[in-house]
């Protein structure tokens, strides 16, 4: 009898010591089951759509928690400022107009992505591999194809044209001090008739009754006269995207553009946006699987119709509309990351004196 009451509480020992161990089994499985927390720091123009973003959190059981910040400028500077207790574990969207600065601050640490051998050198203008390519996009004159019809008139070709005669009053462009796509014209200029001409070129379109507004918004869909604005300017400062989108988003099919972009050589800016891993991020890991994910064809793919700007992985498709209407300069304006790190301020500041006093 005895010998039967202990085998019994042997069997009920073991029973219980095989449930605790289930017990923690299934604790650790659920915490390891629970999503890893990635903060990504963006600009404010920054999209993704949420059957995309899914795809990368399930795939890598990780939530991703987006802090937009501002314009590039701004969400730089919250990015500096933080940079000994960052906010963030990825900051996307620093440009070349930016990039120098970002670097010199060394908000970055290296990753050399597996992707990078899926993106051009064109583009990687960080050796190091702190902040890498993710997308560009180019700043170009628009013009409305309708007007230059109607009035008989050949549409500019080129920069030079802008202060001919017969473009007197027609053209509208932004302020580089408070417009992204401003700034890149500026850029345009400089790169085109070098800092020993770049003001005497604003001072002729001053005398031809250029308009400068504070944003693109209000310069594409206010004082444009192509199809999206009702303004009395047929030539704009926008993107060389900008004719396939009158295409994509008409709210009647159209056959064409009724707007075109001007890509002759040296008359637009190339503005290359990057990612990077913060400094003292505690979710390395996590980091360089969003960024890998940022340089790969599945995120790239369908960056033109969420950010409206193009791909860098040379293996992401483009939709049909921008293949069949987009044009891409072959000589774009060239400033280096360098020049305009350490005089961005003194050309904004020359060109105000020059355009706007």
């Amino acid at each position: 009898m005895y010998m039967k009451r202990k085998n019994l509480y042997i069997i009920l020992f073991w029973i219980l010591v095989l449930f605790t161990l289930s017990a923690c089994i299934a604790k650790d499985e659920s915490i390891s089951s629970k999503p890893q927390s990635l903060k990504v720091m963006t600009h404010d123009s920054f999209a993704i759509s949420e059957s995309v973003l899914e795809e990368f959190e399930k795939k890598n059981n990780i939530q991703v928690q987006f802090i937009k910040s501002g314009d590039t400028g701004t969400a730089l500077n919250k990015a500096i400022l933080s940079k000994n207790n960052p906010l963030a574990d990825v900051f996307y969207g620093v440009d070349n107009t930016f990039l120098s600065r970002a670097l010199n601050e060394d908000i970055f640490e290296s990753y050399e992505s597996p992707r990078l051998v899926e993106i051009g050198d064109e583009f990687k203008l960080d050796p190091q591999n702190r902040a890498l390519p993710v997308d560009f996009g180019d700043v170009c004159l628009n013009y409305d194809i309708h007007y230059f019809d109607s009035v008989g008139i050949d549409p500019p070709e080129s920069l030079n044209d802008l202060i001919e005669p017969d473009y007197k009053s027609l053209f509208v462009a932004q302020n580089p001090a408070t417009s992204s796509p401003g700034l890149a014209f500026l850029l345009a200029t400089i790169g085109n008739f070098g800092e020993e001409g770049y003001l005497d070129y604003w001072k002729a379109l001053v005398d031809n009754d250029v308009l400068i507004v504070n944003d693109w918004e209000n310069a594409y869909y206010t004082e444009f006269s192509g199809s999206s604005g009702q303004g009395p300017r047929p030539i704009v400062v926008s993107y060389n995207s900008s004719p396939a989108f009158e295409i994509i988003y008409a709210e009647e099919p159209l056959e064409s553009p009724p707007t075109a972009a001007i890509v002759s050589d040296n008359s637009c800016f190339r503005q290359i946006e990057f990612t990077g891993i913060l400094n003292g991020t505690k979710n390395r890991e996590s980091a360089e699987k969003w960024v890998d994910f940022m340089l790969s064809a599945s995120f790239q793919e369908e960056m033109p119709l969420q950010m409206f700007v193009f791909p860098v992985n040379q293996n992401a498709s483009l939709n049909e509309t921008f293949v069949s209407h987009l044009k891409f300069p072959d000589i774009t304006a060239q400033v280096h990351p360098d020049q305009i790190a350490a005089k961005r301020e003194k050309w904004i500041r020359e060109w105000t004196e020059t355009v706007l006093r």
